[in-house]
């Protein structure tokens, strides 16, 4: 008895999710309630869902559909995940339509899932994980892929990534045991990369694919993916397969870019994308232009002022974020944007795209002015840059920014 009741614990243990994956789990299961009481037809009610963004999060989906106790639950069950190849998914399928029964819910036998023969398979478990941090403000990112040591013969390959210069590095390692792996995870913390983002495995793929390819790659770390890559495309995917990142991100109504875009200027002060600021080497010039005009001789009123300090501001933002340079700023904006996405984190998502789609003209017109997001790094700097200044004058900094413009461990623009 006492090991049925051990085995019922760990049976009904679920992967946490992080906070906002949580409460978009939960909407998404909402949802697919409402839908069930209107009547809505099967595909529509796969259409309401998403499977395979992460072990976690199709654990838990289905264990909060089975909670739903309707007869077209189970087809919609079998459609997500029954074609899933992996342990712990097909396990965790048939706890579902158990419970499902057990409520009174018929599950035809016909969807249960079949184990697969196993002449021929592989003797580890086909279960893969990729990774990416953000984009950082050099253009520098860097992917993990985990998986089972006999597949690339070490469980953790490492490569940092540039979007201007190829690939940097790339390593393979073997880490043993929770220990080493949680002091993996705290060195990136150590050097603010602490939020990651779960991508498919043909996504990480077309990365490391790009960067290999592209001809300023570093020679050490293309012998390094090189002697790995056959084994990457077979487990992880093919990079024709990653998904497209304007067809995924969320598409935008006309009517909402404006306030979008306008949105975007609160962007600057989230942790992702602190890095993209001007170093303060870069800023300190500007920040002697701008106290000029504050302390100009002549007598200005607070609103000449102002066009004077909006002019000067765009005038930044040109120079340091120059339009030749755009298109790699709009490709690093839109990929954030799909992390956001894939983070759960969809307001962000398309705040991101809107100021992404924005930076497709690199003209301004004269009435719109600057990029709003762009034109808000600079801002920010600059705000920064005199704090910092002020800190050595008083020693003490009074925004609740910890980093400063030249602090950051990371390699900035």
């Amino acid at each position: 008895m006492d090991r049925r009741r051990a085995k019922g614990r760990v049976v009904s243990e679920l992967p946490e999710l992080a906070p906002e994956a949580s409460a978009a789990l939960t909407d998404r299961v909402a949802q697919v309630a409402a839908a069930l009481t209107a009547g809505q037809d099967p595909e529509s009610l796969k259409n309401l869902v998403t499977s395979g963004e992460s072990l976690a999060w199709d654990l838990n989906l289905m264990a909060a559909l089975a909670n739903l106790t309707h007869p077209a639950i189970p087809p919609l069950l079998a459609a997500l995940f029954g074609a899933c190849g992996d342990k712990e998914r097909r396990k965790a399928l048939k706890r579902a339509f158990h419970k499902l029964k057990t409520r009174g819910v018929p599950v035809s036998t016909e969807l249960l899932p079949r184990e697969e023969p196993t002449l021929g398979a592989p003797p580890y478990p086909a279960i893969v994980k990729a990774e990416v941090s953000p984009v950082l403000g050099n253009g520098d990112s860097y992917v993990i892929l985990e998986g089972p040591k006999e597949i690339l013969g070490g469980n953790f390959l490492v490569a940092r990534l540039s979007d201007v210069a190829g690939l940097r590095e790339c390593h393979l390692l073997n880490i043993k045991g929770k220990q080493q792996q949680n002091e993996f995870w705290d060195h990136y913390r150590q050097h603010g990369l602490s939020q990651w983002f779960p991508v498919p495995g043909a996504y990480a793929a077309r990365l490391l694919e790009q960067g290999w390819k592209h001809p300023d790659a570093e020679a050490a770390a293309k012998s390094s993916y090189g002697a790995l890559r056959q084994k990457v495309l077979e487990n992880w995917g093919r990079p024709e397969d990653a998904p497209d990142l304007e067809a995924e991100l969320p598409p935008l109504d006309p009517g909402e870019r404006s306030r979008l875009l306008e949105q975007s200027r609160q962007l600057v002060t989230d942790p992702l994308f602190q890095t993209w600021m001007p170093a303060l080497e870069e800023i300190s010039p500007w920040l002697e232009k701008f106290q000029e005009v504050q302390d100009s001789p002549l007598v200005l009123s607070d609103q000449q002022k102002q066009v004077r300090t909006d002019a000067l501001l765009d005038e930044a933002t040109r120079t340091l974020y120059p339009p030749e340079n755009r298109p790699f700023w709009r490709r690093r904006l839109l990929a954030m944007a799909y992390y956001l996405k894939e983070g759960h984190r969809l307001e962000e998502a398309r705040t991101a795209r809107a100021a992404a789609d924005e930076l497709a003209d690199p003209a301004p017109s004269s009435l719109s002015g600057e990029n709003p997001f762009l034109k808000s790094l600079v801002q920010l700097a600059l705000r920064l840059a005199w704090e910092f200044t002020q800190r050595d004058k008083t020693g003490r900094s009074e925004s609740g920014l910890l980093t400063l413009p030249g602090d950051s461990r990371h390699l900035r623009r």
